[in-house]
């Protein structure tokens, strides 16, 4: 199974030297960097294709809205699908309970969040909140590895933050090394994500320093901390 295969080569190469079938591909949202690898692998290995109902991508052959319980049998797979409009309109994740997975595209970053190119800030807030809600033992697979750049806008938010000058140094040893940050857990982001902190008294206080009075509520907040991370 491939989950947004942007470019197709690294999937063919990857089906070629391991001798593996694949039997289904996952899309979270219609960006080109996520759905533009599908046609030549769908040329070669023609298999369902998972994805967003609400947005119009040509290959998809199982629309989904969220809510819905899918299953790739080939793996023994199930996944749930929940609905989180904001990074774009339509845009999808699949929660993997039986293996501690979640796929989910742009909308959750190591320590980040996608932009909001369709959605409003009250659509993202309670995407990641739905998101955020998931067992702490949730591994991330997110789309992009951001991990770094995004740690150290969270520390410009939260300097005093503990856990993300920990996190800082750990990623940064991974990095050097070659190897990725991801996948994240649920429990990781809570602790260092700005984006899911809208809560903290720090992230308050950060945001209520940018508007020159205390924020509204939670969906002002993440409002204020996204536009500074635009700029930042």
């Amino acid at each position: 199974m491939v989950v947004d295969p942007g470019d197709a080569a690294p999937v063919l190469d990857y089906l070629k030297s391991s001798g593996d079938r694949l039997c289904a591909i996952l899309l979270t949202h219609h960006h080109a960097d996520h759905i533009g690898g599908v046609p030549e692998i769908l040329a070669r290995h023609p298999v369902p294709v998972f994805g967003p109902a609400a947005e119009n991508i040509a290959s998809v052959s199982h629309p989904l809205s969220g809510g819905e319980r899918i299953v790739v049998p080939e793996l023994g797979a199930e996944f749930e699908i929940i609905n989180i409009p904001g990074h774009t309109r339509g845009h999808i994740a699949y929660y993997g309970a039986g293996f501690d997975a979640l796929f989910c595209g742009d909308t959750l970053f190591g320590a980040g969040c996608g932009r909001l190119f369709e959605g409003t800030p009250a659509q993202m807030q309670a995407s990641l909140a739905s998101l955020a809600a998931l067992p702490g033992a949730t591994r991330i697979y997110c789309g992009h590895e951001y991990t770094a750049s995004n740690l150290r806008f969270a520390l410009a938010v939260e300097p005093d933050n503990v856990a993300i000058q920990r996190r800082i140094q750990a990623v940064a040893v991974v990095r050097a090394d070659g190897r990725p940050s991801l996948p994240s857990r649920i429990d990781i982001e809570l602790e260092t994500n700005p984006f899911l902190r809208w809560e903290a008294a720090s992230v308050r206080a950060a945001a209520a320093g940018r508007l020159g009075r205390p924020p509204t509520d939670a969906i002002e907040t993440f409002a204020v901390i996204r536009e500074w991370k635009n700029q930042f």
